[in-house]
């Protein structure tokens, strides 16, 4: 009997050790006895039991352990143009080319200092007022300063005269000028106009003849009040075979149709500079296309009808 017990006592001793030796080996596998965070295997997770759903909410349901998702790819920086070609804005087109309209009679600046500052010191003389007459043109009216000095004080020094005149101006730059301050604020009696000449080397006589009357345009809407007087372009040249000289002529006969005679009037001074034979004497024209002193008491003589007709005598 003692023996028997002896034996069975002997059994159970040896499967509780084995119980435990199970145990303890689970244990290591599933990390329960190691020290510190570690990463607990999947298959050794055990699945949470559902929450207990509040009062007016549904319960949540057990989570179940599973795979990571993997973290989405980062996205590609936006940029437009990868999807879509940028848009490109189409240019705008010229307003001659727009509109028909030459080149002669757009208005456009120049750039050059000597012009821009000529430019202000005009902008400046009209702001003091006191303006009745006005010489609208390119170097040759400029010289009025120069080579036309003495005859411009002896006809023009008391009838308060202002000098529009910048060397190299073509009639688009007169028009832009005209439209940025050379005649804002003053109503001179007569506005003189002799312009055109340094087209010629790359307009033709139609293009040119329209910038003329775009000027004449500008002037009646700005200046109502004023009368205009247009001059023919002056002769320029050795004689009338000249190609300069042609051109120059075929603008004139278009210039002719110009005006009313009242309020715009065309005047052509141009016999007046020539001899007889069509020959241009350096005498008048000493390079052949400014005037010498001669030349200008020529163009002042020959326009003092119109202007003490609206300016009043000298």
């Amino acid at each position: 009997m003692r023996r028997v017990c002896g034996v069975w006592i002997g059994l159970l001793a040896a499967a509780i050790g084995l119980s435990a030796l199970a145990n303890e080996s689970v244990a290591k596998r599933c990390g329960r006895k190691a020290r510190g965070a570690v990463t607990v295997p999947a298959q050794c997770q055990v699945a949470q039991p559902a929450k207990v759903a509040e009062k007016g909410k549904a319960a949540e349901p057990a989570k179940v352990p599973g795979k990571a998702k993997a973290p989405e790819k980062a996205k590609a920086a936006e940029k437009p143009y990868l999807s879509e070609p940028p848009k490109v804005e189409k240019k705008a087109e010229a307003p001659e080319k727009a509109k028909g309209i030459p080149a002669a009679a757009v208005p456009v600046p120049r750039k050059d200092l000597g012009w821009v500052k000529r430019q202000e010191q005009f902008n400046a003389r009209v702001k003091q007022g006191h303006v009745d007459l006005i010489f609208i043109g390119d170097s040759i009216t400029q010289g009025w300063e120069g080579a036309g000095k003495d005859v411009w004080k002896e006809f023009y020094g008391k009838r308060n005269a202002v000098n529009l005149g910048i060397g190299g101006d073509q009639t688009q730059h007169v028009l832009w000028r005209l439209a940025n301050g050379n005649i804002k604020g003053i109503s001179p009696k007569l506005a003189v106009i002799m312009i055109g000449t340094n087209n010629t080397h790359g307009s033709k006589p139609e293009d040119i003849a329209a910038g003329v009357k775009a000027i004449v345009e500008k002037l009646r809407k700005d200046l109502p009040q004023t009368k205009v007087l247009v001059l023919a372009i002056f002769p320029r040249g050795p004689n009338n075979q000249d190609r300069l000289r042609q051109l120059v002529g075929k603008t004139n006969e278009l210039l002719a149709k110009v005006g009313d005679g009242k309020t715009v009037r065309y005047l052509d001074l141009g016999p007046k500079f020539l001899e007889k034979d069509g020959t241009l004497s350096k005498e008048i024209m000493p390079d052949l296309l400014h005037l010498s002193p001669k030349g200008y008491r020529i163009w002042a003589e020959g326009i003092e009808p119109a202007v003490a007709e609206a300016v009043g005598a000298k």
